[in-house]
């Protein structure tokens, strides 16, 4: 009788924090979706990713995260229309340079991507622009951030 008490606590103790799990989650998904710009030039880079990720979704899109380390240059993976598209995140209070057009130019061949994708809350440096264009890479730069987060919020 003992043992079961103690596994019932064990299982009910283990059911509250599945519960308090999700809604924590839920409670992420909901800030991040309702975040604007001025929002997401205070999260972290991780949470940027989330924040794309939820957006993407909202659009339609699969997304799938890559992980932490290790990732080959590519933060997410977008699925839509039979396109897979490689992004490179990056929340930044500096211009991104051509180090992020590198990751996600070789990201691309890695995941057998059909294009590439770098998205900032910033701006990208000329040398970043040119290493792009000669690698068909599209930059998202903060006025195409904004103009995105504005459609993937009024997406019905």
């Amino acid at each position: 009788m003992k043992f079961f008490i103690v596994r019932a606590a064990a299982v009910i103790g283990d059911i509250a924090v599945s519960v308090f799990d999700t809604l924590k989650e839920e409670e992420l998904r909901k800030r991040l979706l309702e975040s604007g710009i001025l929002e997401v030039d205070e999260i972290s880079g991780k949470e940027f990713e989330r924040f794309l990720e939820i957006h993407f979704k909202n659009l339609g899109y699969s997304v799938t995260l890559t992980q932490d380390s290790q990732d080959y240059g590519a933060d997410l993976i977008l699925y839509k229309d039979g396109l897979k598209t490689v992004v490179q995140a990056k929340r930044s209070k500096n211009p991104v340079g051509i180090k992020a057009v590198q990751e996600v130019a070789g990201a691309v061949r890695h995941y057998k991507g059909n294009k590439g994708r770098v998205i900032t809350n910033n701006r990208f440096t000329e040398n970043a622009c040119n290493l792009a264009q000669s690698n068909d890479v599209e930059l998202w730069d903060r006025k195409k951030l904004i103009e995105f987060i504005l459609t993937a919020n009024n997406y019905k």
